[in-house]
């Protein structure tokens, strides 16, 4: 009896692994296709092909397109450290960006990038509110951060917390990437920090 339990027991555990290791193949698949061929060009046979499943094990998980890139989105959301303290604003900056660089250049970047600009605002709303909690907002509050850091050091204007210049860096990182196609080199990071950010930080008479 004990070892009939046992088997049981083992044999669901592997069950469960299977569909574990199922599902991360098929998340991974959407988010290869958004990279690829983007939102209109992703499909769940395409998808389920890429996980090298059936068409039928994606729609048991996931009933719609929407669903499933949902999920993915969520699957590929950026680890985000301990903010840096790297003993000035200017250097704390720089390495939030490259952080935001490489998260911005991944795979799930550029499903991300293609959800945004592809769906229509219906569409988007729900995708929208997945990227804005897991990315945007965990983003600014690490700016939040040093910047507030920043001022209790002297380095920066006590009047530099606020909505519009915690929004400068993302705003900025996303119009030279999208509009100007740049790859944001460390070059064009430290560029901006020392040409735009510096400047719209630095104390009054510093």
């Amino acid at each position: 009896m004990v070892a009939s339990h046992w088997v049981a027991a083992s044999a669901q555990t592997s069950s469960r692994r299977r569909g574990a290791v199922l599902e991360r193949a098929i998340l991974d698949a959407a988010l290869d296709q958004l990279g690829t061929v983007g939102w209109n060009g992703l499909t769940m046979e395409g998808v389920a092909a890429g996980a090298q499943t059936g068409k039928a094990a994606v729609y048991r998980r996931w009933p719609s397109k929407e669903d499933l890139v949902a999920d993915a989105l969520l699957s590929g959301l950026p680890h985000f450290d301990t903010v840096p303290d790297l003993g000035s604003v200017r250097e704390d900056l720089l390495e939030l960006c490259r952080r935001a660089r490489d998260a911005m250049f991944s795979r799930p970047g550029f499903a991300w990038r293609s959800v945004i600009h592809e769906c229509d605002p219906t569409q988007a709303e729900r995708f929208h509110a997945v990227i804005i909690k897991g990315v945007v907002e965990p983003t600014l509050e690490m700016l939040c951060e040093v910047i507030n850091r920043g001022i209790e050091r002297g380095e920066v204007r006590r009047d530099a917390a606020n909505g519009y210049v915690f929004d400068a860096i993302p705003a900025m990182m996303m119009y030279r990437s999208k509009i100007c196609a740049s790859e944001l080199t460390d070059q064009e990071l430290e560029e901006m920090i020392d040409q735009l950010m510096v400047p719209l930080l630095r104390p009054d008479g510093a």
